[in-house]
């Protein structure tokens, strides 16, 4: 999907990591969201809540995923899922655009 319609964005960015991370919340009518963002190159961790599907809309990264010790390559194209309750590690080797859809389960 290239686009949304029918949604509600929240204007105000989620900033992370002195912002080399940001994030737009995109709510749609059922009460469900998706984040929208960007990631400038460098070394992340993140904590999930939620089962979460990462979407890698482009750029390039590595991620270290929960209980693995294999960094896995992802591009522009591709896309992985991590646990809820868990973290995971990200290295953005370019500009990474991506879309976060949080799984209720």
């Amino acid at each position: 999907m290239t686009e949304f319609t029918n949604v509600t964005i929240t204007k105000a960015a989620n900033v992370y990591f002195d912002g080399k991370v940001t994030s737009r919340k995109i709510t749609f009518t059922d009460g469900s969201f998706k984040t929208l963002g960007i990631m400038m190159p460098g070394d992340y961790k993140f904590g999930t809540a939620e089962k979460e599907l990462m979407e890698i809309t482009g750029g390039d990264c590595e991620i270290l995923l929960p209980g693995s010790s294999e960094w896995q390559t992802i591009q522009g194209g591709e896309s992985f899922y991590v646990p809820a309750n868990s973290e995971f590690e990200i290295k953005a080797k370019t500009i990474v655009d991506y879309c976060c859809n949080y799984i209720s389960e």
